[in-house]
């Protein structure tokens, strides 16, 4: 069996309009909740083996906030610029090349494919947004990562900051 949460970045900062898309750093908002859900995630005894995030810098903050909150050591955290924007057979085929050993993951990455991703799910109810720093949960009786697909991964949970605070 593996376990994947795939989380979608905390709330970033729209402030710099010089800056690239790729490099919004988080608000204060997305500052509070990515730490509130990393360890609302941990409280529920989750302990992930490993992290892979898009590279874009509001989805780094918020992986990282996420492995100090779960102590997932630092060589267990992937980046992937193929993450940026991906949809969920881009999202898919990169899940396939996850390292053997993890059982469980977080992935960070961003909408719409996030959400798009989750209704792909074999699941009881629609979801119509993934909002920011999101959680949707997903298990699979799949024994490598090699033979993984949304379409046979069971939505386990779905769970988002506003819930908690």
């Amino acid at each position: 069996m593996k376990t994947i949460y795939f989380v979608r970045h905390a709330k970033s900062s729209w402030e710099d309009a010089r800056l690239a898309d790729h490099d919004r750093p988080l608000n204060q908002r997305g500052k509070r909740d990515a730490p509130l859900m990393g360890e609302h995630l941990r409280d529920l005894g989750i302990q992930p083996d490993g992290l892979l995030s898009s590279t874009a810098r509001r989805a780094r903050e918020t992986a990282d906030a996420f492995r100090r909150a779960m102590e997932i050591p630092a060589a267990n955290c992937l980046f992937d610029k193929a993450l940026y924007h991906a949809w969920p057979r881009g999202i898919e085929a990169r899940i396939r090349e996850l390292p053997a050993a993890w059982d469980t993951v977080l992935l960070f990455g961003h909408n719409p494919g996030y959400t798009e991703l989750a209704n792909q799910l074999v699941h009881h109810s629609f979801i119509d947004n993934v909002p920011t720093c999101g959680v949707v949960g997903a298990t699979t009786t799949i024994d490598h990562w090699s033979d993984f697909t949304l379409a046979d991964s069971r939505r386990t949970v779905y769970l988002y900051p506003k819930q908690l605070v």
